[in-house]
């Protein structure tokens, strides 16, 4: 239920030489909506999300593994 989809976003990342050689995807897990963005100094992370990111990642992973 927490899952959104976005639009394609050109992002800075250099992940996207990994997809190269393996087939995956780039998630972002949300932090909050009172958050400052990241990369801001004001960006603190929320530890209360590690276990909403570790479910939807291993999730992927049994549904590829299944």
């Amino acid at each position: 239920d927490s899952v959104e989809k976005g639009a394609p976003l050109m992002g800075g990342e250099e992940f996207s030489f990994f997809l190269k050689r393996i087939p995956g995807l780039l998630a972002f897990i949300g932090n909050g909506e009172d958050s400052p963005p990241l990369h801001n100094p004001a960006f603190d992370f929320n530890d209360e999300v590690l276990p909403i990111g570790a479910s939807y990642f291993s999730r992927i992973a049994e549904a590829a593994l299944g």
